[in-house]
């Protein structure tokens, strides 16, 4: 009989089914429940989720049936695992080997918005409007579409993002009455994307982020949920405007892959309309103007 012959992919699994069952849950930044664990170190659904992809996509790949992971997953993977410099370029080397071929990891969408969507941006004011990516950062927007999540403009531009806000931001629960009802949404359209690209570079590091950051995102995130409850409208606890409830509509801009413009509105001559006034007359700028230069 020919001798058995043993894939890339093989390799691959036995690889990380060793650092999984080694890598201790305190030592990957999870809080082990009470009783006696009958799996050693890590079992397969919270690895799954500490990097950000699916437990079948997982369970997939550490059986030998998915050999084509890319990049961006060996990557998250690797850093779930706390492996050092050498153990995560093993990684890599197994997983260009199952593949039998060096594939490259596919790039984050751009954070490019164009001309015409920001000058629709400023079209819209009052109306408080901005553009986001698939995975809910804000890429443009214009005074009154920064300023309804306030204290959002404390952090950095490349870190502002309405997931990372919901969870993170000390405000947030303030500013959303129904911030329960918020969470859930956000969590149900970053696991619908996870579902159908669980590549996404651009997904992967901010779901590590808030797994490591924030329980609640964590319990949720374990619930598989992809469909969020519709909501009409959006009811904003504003400290600068009080209380305003605005409908809203997102729109798909075409030639990108994945970015949103979300408009809200209110009807004129209500107090809610009257609010949103407001709002954009005492907001910041979106984009600070130039200087005149001196002659």
């Amino acid at each position: 009989m020919a001798p058995e012959q043993h894939s890339g992919g093989d390799e691959l699994a036995r690889f990380l089914r060793a650092r999984r069952t080694q890598t201790s849950p305190q030592s990957a930044g999870l809080t082990p429940g009470p009783g006696v664990r009958r799996t050693p170190g890590l079992r397969r659904e919270e690895l799954a989720t500490l990097a950000g992809v699916s437990i079948d996509y997982y369970t997939r790949i550490e059986r030998g049936k998915e050999t084509r992971p890319s990049l961006a997953v060996v990557d998250a993977l690797a850093r779930a695992l706390r492996l050092d410099d050498a153990e995560h370029q093993h990684l890599r080397d197994l997983a260009v080997r199952a593949a039998r071929y060096a594939p490259q990891a596919a790039p984050a969408p751009s954070r490019t918005v164009r001309p015409p969507a920001k000058l629709i941006l400023e079209a819209v004011r009052p109306s408080p409007a901005y553009v986001v990516s698939r995975s809910m950062d804000v890429l443009a927007h214009n005074p009154g579409g920064l300023a309804l999540y306030a204290g959002l403009t404390d952090w950095p531009a490349t870190q502002r993002n309405l997931a990372r806000y919901l969870f993170l931001h000390p405000a947030a629960r303030d500013v959303f009455p129904d911030w329960d009802s918020q969470i859930r949404g956000c969590v149900a359209r970053l696991r619908a994307l996870a579902g159908t690209d669980p590549d996404a570079p651009d997904l992967t590091h901010l779901v590590g982020e808030l797994l490591l950051k924030s329980p609640a995102f964590a319990g949720l995130w374990e619930r598989y949920e992809v469909t969020g409850r519709k909501i009409a409208a959006k009811t904003f606890q504003h400290p600068q405007v009080g209380k305003i409830t605005l409908g809203y509509q997102g729109m798909a801009l075409e030639g990108t892959l994945g970015q949103r413009m979300v408009v809200y509105t209110a009807e004129p001559g209500t107090p809610d309309h009257d609010a949103m006034l407001l709002l954009d007359l005492t907001a910041a700028p979106a984009e600070p103007r130039p200087s005149p230069q001196k002659r």
